[in-house]
C-alpha cells in the first residue's frame, strides 16, 4: 500500500497551552475591546494570528546561535548571513532590520516621497501603511481572479500586466519603482507565476522602473512555481529562487516569516546606488551596518533558517499542513479563497456571515465569533485591515473580506488542525443567527487594525 505522508521532522521540545473557558473568553474579549490583537497570548488556545515570527527553530539554527558573534562592527554572524542571502538570491548588498516593516521604513525613506505612485499587487498592511505616511499612493493592480474566492486559478496573486502599464503610461514620471508581493498576502497568500514576474520585467525596463520584491514568503512561492508551473517541475527551490530574484533590483524580508526565525528582516539589492541611499536611513532607523537591530546569534539562526525552508521537503511538509486543514473545511462546506495559499486559510466571511452588512465588519464578527467557540485567535484581512482611503477618509469596501487562518511553521500537529476546524463549523452552523457585526470606537489614523477598539453589535 501507499505510505501516508509524514512531516520531514520530528518534535524535540514542546510548550504546555490551556483551553479556557467561554466565559473567560467572553471577559478577555471584553476587556480587548474585541481587538484579538489585544490579547494575551495565555488567553489563547491556538494561535493563527500571524505566522510572523511564531514558528519553531531548528536543533541547527539553536545551535547556530551558541556562536553567534556579537560584534557591534563587521560582525561573523553578519557576513555568514550575506554569503546565504547572496546564494540564494544573487543580491550582493545586503543591509539587516530588525523586521520587515524596518526594511520598508529604511528602503522607503529613500525611494518614496509624497505624490509618488507606487504600483504592485495588492500591497499588505506595513507596506500600504509606510507609502500611505509618505503622503504617496499605492495602486492595486492584482489580476481580478482574486476576488472571487471559488475560482480555481493557479497563481491568484499575479500582477494585472495591463492594469501595471496603463498605471505606469498614465503615472510614470511619479513611480519610483514596482513592487511585487511574493506570495501575495492580503489576496489570500496566493502565489505569483515566473511567467508573471517575467512580464513585469519586460514592463518595467519598457518605462525603465525598478522592481522591488517583497519577499517574506519567497520560498512559498518557489514552492508553487515549481509545483503548478510545468516548465519548473524538476528544478529545485534554491534554482528558482535565484531565478525569481534575477528578475528583481532589489528585495526587503519579513525574516520572521521564510527565515524560519522569530525577529529579524533585511533589505537586499544588486545595485549600489539603493544600497548607498538606504545606507542613510540604516544607521539612524536602525543600527550600524553588520547588524542593524539583529543580534549576532539570531542572524546566525536567519542563516542556518534560510537555507533549511529552501528545500523541497521543509516546505512540502508546511504546505501540507494547510491543505490538511482546507481539506476539512471542504468537508463542511466552509468557502475560502481557493485554491488553498501557503501559509494560511483565508476564510471568506462575506459568504460566511452573508447576514451582517460590510459596514459592520464581517471577517472581525467571525474572528470574535470562533475565539468566543474554542479560543482560537485568527485575524481579520479585509476592511478593517484595508484602512481609509487617504483622500476621503471613507473606509474601503472594494476588495476581499477575509477571516486569515495563520498556521505557525514546525508548531501544531494535525490534531490542532481538526479543533479549528470543528470549530469554526460550530460558527458557520449557526452563521445565519448573526445578523449584526461591530462598529467602530476608536481608530488610528494608519494600520488601525493593530490597536483599534471596537463595539459588538448586537
Amino acid at each position: 500500500m501507499k505510505l501516508p505522508f509524514a512531516e520531514c521532522w520530528k518534535i524535540k521540545m514542546v510548550e504546555p497551552i490551556r483551553m479556557s473557558t467561554r466565559e473567560e473568553r467572553e471577559k478577555w474579549l471584553a476587556d480587548a475591546h474585541y481587538n484579538l490583537f489585544m490579547l494575551r497570548s495565555d488567553m489563547v488556545y491556538i494561535d493563527c494570528l500571524t505566522d510572523s515570527g511564531t514558528g519553531a527553530m531548528s536543533d541547527r539554527q539553536w545551535a547556530a546561535m551558541m556562536t553567534g558573534d556579537e560584534s557591534y562592527a563587521g560582525a561573523r554572524s553578519f557576513y555568514e548571513l550575506k554569503d546565504t542571502i547572496e546564494r540564494i538570491t544573487g543580491f550582493q548588498y545586503v543591509i539587516p532590520t530588525h523586521q520587515g516593516r524596518a526594511a520598508e521604513n529604511v528602503l522607503f525613506s529613500h525611494l518614496v516621497k509624497a505624490g509618488d505612485i507606487v504600483p504592485g499587487n495588492s500591497h499588505f498592511d506595513t507596506t500600504k501603511g509606510h507609502i500611505e505616511a509618505r503622503k504617496a499612493f499605492a495602486v492595486d493592480c492584482t489580476v481580478d481572479e482574486a476576488k472571487d474566492t471559488q475560482l480555481e486559478v493557479p497563481f491568484k496573486g499575479n500582477v494585472d500586466l495591463e492594469k501595471l502599464e496603463a498605471c505606469l503610461k498614465e503615472n510614470g514620471d511619479k513611480v519610483p519603482f514596482i513592487i511585487v508581493t511574493i506570495t501575495n498576502n492580503t489576496a489570500g497568500g496566493q502565489p505569483v507565476s515566473m511567467e508573471n514576474l517575467r512580464g513585469v520585467r519586460r514592463i518595467a525596463d519598457k518605462y525603465g522602473k525598478r522592481v522591488i520584491f517583497d519577499s517574506a514568503r519567497f520560498a512559498e512561492n518557489a514552492y508553487f512555481i515549481k509545483t503548478r508551473e510545468p516548465e519548473f517541475k524538476d528544478r529545485t527551490i534554491k534554482e528558482i529562487c535565484r531565478e525569481m530574484f534575477s528578475l528583481a533590483d532589489a528585495m526587503t524580508m519579513s525574516s520572521k516569516k521564510d527565515g524560519l526565525v522569530n525577529m529579524g528582516g533585511f533589505i537586499a539589492t544588486r545595485w549600489e546606488d539603493i544600497y548607498e541611499g538606504a545606507k542613510k536611513y540604516e544607521i539612524p532607523f536602525e543600527g550600524f551596518l553588520t547588524y542593524g537591530g539583529m543580534n549576532g546569534r539570531d542572524m546566525a539562526a536567519l542563516a542556518v533558517g534560510l537555507d533549511e525552508n529552501t528545500e523541497f521537503d521543509m516546505l512540502r511538509t508546511r504546505i501540507h499542513q494547510v491543505e490538511y486543514l482546507a481539506k476539512k473545511l471542504d468537508e463542511y462546506g466552509i468557502p475560502y479563497q481557493r485554491p488553498v495559499g501557503g501559509h494560511a486559510i483565508f476564510v471568506d466571511a462575506d459568504r460566511v456571515l452573508d447576514r451582517v452588512p460590510k459596514e459592520e465588519f464581517p471577517a472581525q464578527r467571525l474572528a470574535i465569533e470562533l475565539y468566543l467557540e474554542a479560543g482560537v485567535r485568527g485575524c481579520e484581512i479585509g476592511y478593517l485591515l484595508a484602512d481609509r482611503d487617504p483622500i476621503t477618509r471613507e473606509n474601503r469596501f472594494g476588495g476581499n473580506d477575509f477571516l486569515r487562518l495563520c498556521i505557525c511553521r514546525r508548531t501544531y500537529t494535525d490534531n490542532h488542525m481538526d479543533v479549528i476546524a470543528a470549530a469554526l463549523k460550530n460558527v458557520y452552523d449557526r452563521r445565519h443567527e448573526i445578523t449584526r457585526g461591530v462598529e467602530i470606537a476608536w481608530e488610528a489614523e494608519l494600520m488601525r487594525h493593530f490597536t483599534v477598539q471596537l463595539k459588538p453589535l448586537g
